[in-house]
């Protein structure tokens, strides 16, 4: 139905849109044998066809559901799973105390302090712990040593002179610590310290 007053064109173009199409008998033969001619799709076989990329249209409800079963699957593995240092995910540190790694290195801390009456080592390979690394003096000369085994990778300390803490001036320093502290870093690479 055409309302008179539209637009002129807008009444054309609906004219031609219901003028029928004249199709050339020759033409539509020559293009029926060219489809004809065209060799058919091979099928592949069942167990190929299973991983053929294929569309689905989910509504947003069967998203959901379908996201919630992946989080859920996600949960179920994570309470089987096992964190890098062998334990089961979740399980606490205290747990597996005896099974930590044995030290890769013996490494050696000095500190010279002539005047000092006691030095201690911390950090945090022994809990920031005053009392279980105290160091020894080698005579006179004021030199205090011990000897640790860690573990390789980075250790942060520092040593504690007649109660004052102290960094090691013979070390890179460390970012300062939430008690206001300067430490130091050392690096122990499968052996070497460094």
């Amino acid at each position: 139905m055409i309302d008179s007053e539209q637009h002129p064109y807008v009444e054309w173009i609906a004219r031609e849109a219901r003028r029928p199409v004249a199709i050339d008998p020759d033409a539509r033969a020559r293009l029926m044998a060219a489809v004809r001619a065209e060799p058919r799709p091979r099928r592949r076989p069942g167990w190929q066809r299973m991983f053929e990329p294929r569309a689905f249209n989910v509504s947003p409800l069967g998203s959901a559901l379908l996201a919630a079963g992946l989080v859920g699957i996600g949960v179920l593995a994570g309470a089987f799973a096992f964190d890098r240092d062998g334990r089961q995910a979740g399980q606490p540190p205290a747990a597996v105390a005896s099974r930590l790694p044995v030290s890769d290195s013996l490494t050696k801390f000095v500190f010279i302090a002539p005047q000092a009456g006691s030095v201690a080592l911390v950090g945090d390979f022994n809990g920031w712990d005053a009392t279980k690394n105290p160091l020894r003096r080698s005579g006179d000369s004021g030199l205090w040593t011990v000897q640790l085994p860690l573990s390789a990778g980075r250790h942060v300390y520092a040593f504690v002179v007649d109660g004052a803490w102290n960094r090691d001036p013979a070390a890179p320093v460390a970012p300062e610590d939430a008690f206001g502290h300067a430490n130091s870093v050392r690096i122990i690479a499968r052996g070497v310290a460094l």
